[in-house]
């Protein structure tokens, strides 16, 4: 395994539910929820929940290169969110939660850029891809009890991903079907 690791950060509506998708693969060292994009320093959840931070609620992907691409990992991104909603992801509604790929490098950018121009003209969706490519900036990590949450809270988390209407969303589009 090399020890160039880079890093990928996801914005896909509650942080929560963006997790699980990334952590399993080969070549993830680790998946961290957090906050960036705003202004604030040291955020709470609270606060960022609000919208007064400017901050979006994501998670800061750790991987090896060799292992697994950041292509893979934006395919993952993709088939895990509503691409066409600015204001949030399912019940989770503003700012805070709006789909948005973190780029940490100027090829990074260009391949999150191209993947959002082949989903645009897929065909898969009616309504035109929103989700935005920014650059990276200050991560801070989440509280402790939002880390690992589908492992601490599992009959929560199952409640909250198909009462979401995420399950749904991704069995339509994706046809991924949901596993405990």
């Amino acid at each position: 395994m090399s020890k160039r690791y880079e890093i990928a950060t996801f914005g896909g509506g509650c942080f929560w539910y963006m997790v699980k998708p990334f952590i399993s693969h080969q070549g993830i060292k680790c998946v961290t929820v957090g906050y960036t994009g705003g202004c604030t320093k040291n955020p709470r959840h609270e606060e960022v929940c609000s919208g007064i931070t400017g901050h979006i609620e994501v998670v800061q992907v750790i991987f090896d290169p060799e292992l697994l691409s950041y292509e893979i990992l934006l395919e993952l991104f993709w088939q895990h969110i509503d691409p066409t909603d600015s204001n949030g992801q399912f019940t989770d509604r503003g700012s805070a939660f709006k789909p948005a790929i973190f780029c940490h490098s100027e090829h990074q950018r260009r391949l999150a850029y191209n993947s959002k121009v082949r989903l645009n003209n897929s065909g898969i969706f009616s309504k035109p891809i929103v989700a935005e490519i920014l650059d990276a900036g200050q991560f801070y990590p989440a509280e402790e009890s939002h880390q690992d949450f589908y492992k601490r809270q599992p009959e929560q988390y199952q409640r909250y991903y198909i009462d979401s209407g995420r399950q749904h969303f991704l069995e339509k589009h994706w046809n991924l079907v949901y596993s405990s």
